[in-house]
């Protein structure tokens, strides 16, 4: 079987001397949407930071279309072509929507403009408030700003760490979408959700962790439809 597009592969560790991850594998094919999802404190968006590089792993791989990553740190991998969006302090406030995603785009030395305006086309909203600073926008979109700097370095993996954090449940289909729609351009998207329910729903491959180990995996329709899943993790 082919390896997939990226792979955090056995990945064992924490912080400190305390191990959060165990054997924990998370991968996601190519122009495709996996999802983590568990309960609180199940290593969820520990285990997306390591494959990021934000945490070490003391066993395990980390490979990006078939290159060991493993050792590299965040920055080298952003260069890779990955991309990430925390959960929280992702964008600069006191700076333009534009600016922003300028800022986005510091590893580039080609012309940034034509990314720019897909970013306006997928985020019509930002478009119109491009000269407004950042942080007087309404949460969803400030979230649309953070996805959309991301985007600025033409990543071919796009890692979301609870996307949806805070927002109203229509402005979560509406991000929900617009996922989707990225996602369709061939970009691997790799997210940790809350909503599971919700984000199962648009997953190609889902991962259920508990206590930093897979205990579910499957497609996104077969872990909804999944009756011990449903029981334990998605209220019935």
């Amino acid at each position: 079987m082919p390896e997939p597009f990226l792979i955090g592969d056995a990945m064992t560790g924490g912080y400190g001397g305390a191990d959060i991850l165990h054997s924990c594998t998370i991968a996601v094919e190519k122009g495709e949407i996996a999802v983590i999802v568990g309960p609180n404190g199940a290593g969820k968006s520990t285990a997306m930071k390591a494959v990021f590089g934000m945490l070490k792993i003391r066993e395990g791989q980390v490979r990006l279309n078939g290159e060991d990553i493993t050792a590299l740190t965040p920055q080298a991998r952003v260069a890779k072509g990955m991309g990430f969006v925390p959960q929280t302090n992702n964008i600069f406030p006191s700076m333009t929507v534009e600016e922003n995603l300028e800022m986005g785009a510091f590893i580039r030395t080609d012309e940034i403009r034509v990314t720019m305006e897909q970013i306006y086309d997928l985020f019509p909203i930002l478009r119109d408030k491009r000269r407004q600073a950042a942080g007087e926008l309404s949460g969803g979109q400030r979230q649309q700003v953070a996805v959309g700097r991301a985007l600025m370095t033409k990543p071919s993996v796009l890692m979301l760490d609870e996307p949806t954090a805070g927002v109203s449940p229509i402005v979560m289909d509406e991000l929900f979408d617009r996922i989707i729609e990225i996602a369709r351009t061939g970009i691997s998207i790799l997210m940790v959700e809350q909503n599971a329910r919700q984000a199962l729903e648009i997953a190609d491959k889902g991962y259920v962790l508990v206590q930093g180990a897979n205990r579910y995996t499957d497609t996104g329709q077969a872990l909804l439809a999944d009756p011990d899943v449903r029981k334990s993790f998605l209220g019935g």
